[in-house]
């Protein structure tokens, strides 16, 4: 038996009644695939009446990052559909106005910048001021609960990629964060977080049992997911992260560089459970669009030994290293931040982009992550609920 998700276990209670709001997108299905906007619509105690969707729009149909989505109706539930990725992130009393529960059923990436969990916390910030109950159905972290890396996010350096201290990846489930947001963080809302039943800390999505339903339309593979904590750096660069390809985050490169030469430099470092293999790609869209890049794509051998963020810093070294007159950081505006780096808010500091300038070795900077991360399990211990 597979695991039983968090929206399996509230469509089970008796706790769901009255007009209901809900943050989804056409990853919130269960385990046999059943839209949670389905099933609130058909629930005998409960009325579906307005739909919430975050980044990508509530279909997912905006491939591109930083591109907002308009509000509009659902045709087929005969509801108001609200983005949460446009003039406004937090819903705004209108958009609550009538509903006894707000219920988020979004599916995380377990990595800092993943912007749905942010979206969460705006929603519970909203309810809390306008009264309304919020019910957030737990799900997997795709890439498991136990392991822990990269930079804290440190004050100062908040965004739309990173509200709250927490690691890069943070090996929490989207339940478990709620609970840290609204406790430790002092949001304050009125919220119940229902569990999953059968999952376990050390589990990746692929062994839930629960069908792969891709949460935003560049991650399309749990292998996207897995290399995404360090790989999503390279937003903050002018190297394509592969958006515009099949394998998004896991190709990575540049016109000026040569394959071959990058990734056998690389598979030198002997960088735990990875492999680069060399590649030329050519994107559809975004970065150097129709253009062909000479780069690698992330193998990932073992998934238990790989460190994700490591890997990414050893990239971003590597691509500065061979391509110092080519390569540089990206500009603003970012997410909504007009003023700093986009490589800084992406890092949560920067103190990374710093390192990286200074020729850190790439052990030394993973080394400079471990007091942080080391405090935030221990901060984050009270909350878990696996």
């Amino acid at each position: 038996m597979g695991v039983l998700l968090g929206s399996n276990h509230l469509l089970a209670s008796k706790a769901l009644q009255g007009r209901v709001g809900v943050v989804c997108n056409p990853a919130s299905v269960d385990g046999q695939l059943r839209h949670i906007a389905d099933r609130i619509s058909a629930h005998t105690g409960a009325s579906l009446a307005a739909i919430f969707g975050p980044q990508h729009g509530f279909r997912s149909d905006v491939q591109e990052n930083m591109i907002e989505t308009g509000h509009g109706r659902d045709d087929m539930r005969h509801v108001p559909v609200y983005s949460l990725y446009s003039e406004t992130r937090e819903p705004t009393e209108a958009m609550l106005g009538g509903l006894d529960l707000l219920i988020i059923d979004l599916q995380d990436a377990g990595t800092r910048i993943y912007t749905y969990i942010y979206t969460m916390a705006y929603c519970l910030t909203a309810a809390r001021k306008h009264g309304v109950k919020v019910f957030v159905c737990d799900r997997p972290n795709p890439i498991g609960g136990v392991a822990v890396e990269g930079p804290m996010l440190e004050r100062g350096y908040e965004s739309f990629v990173g509200l709250y201290p927490i690691p890069m990846r943070h090996g929490m489930t989207i339940g478990e964060l709620a609970r840290l947001f609204n406790d430790e963080f002092g949001i304050g809302a009125d919220l119940e977080v229902f569990p999953m039943q059968g999952w376990r800390r050390e589990m990746y999505f692929d062994e839930t049992g629960v069908p792969w339903v891709f949460p935003s339309p560049n991650l399309p593979t749990l292998d996207s997911t897995i290399v995404y904590p360090g790989t999503v750096l390279f937003e903050g660069t002018n190297v394509s992260e592969g958006r515009g390809t099949t394998r998004p985050f896991e190709l990575i490169g540049a016109p000026w560089v040569v394959g071959e030469h990058f990734a056998a430099a690389l598979n030198r470092h002997e960088l735990p459970g990875v492999h680069f293999r060399p590649v030329v790609f050519e994107p559809t869209f975004h970065k150097y669009a129709n253009t062909s890049c000479g780069g690698c794509q992330i193998h990932v051998l073992d998934r238990a030994s790989f460190r994700p963020v490591e890997t990414g810093v050893a990239l971003l070294e590597a691509f500065r290293a061979c391509g110092r007159d080519a390569f540089a950081w990206r500009d603003p505006p970012y997410e909504y931040e007009r003023h700093k780096l986009p490589i800084d808010i992406l890092a949560g500091s920067s103190r990374l982009r710093e390192q990286v300038e200074a020729g850190v070795p790439v052990r030394e900077i993973a080394r400079s992550w471990t007091t942080g991360v080391d405090e935030f399990v221990k901060r984050r211990r009270r909350f878990l609920l696996y």
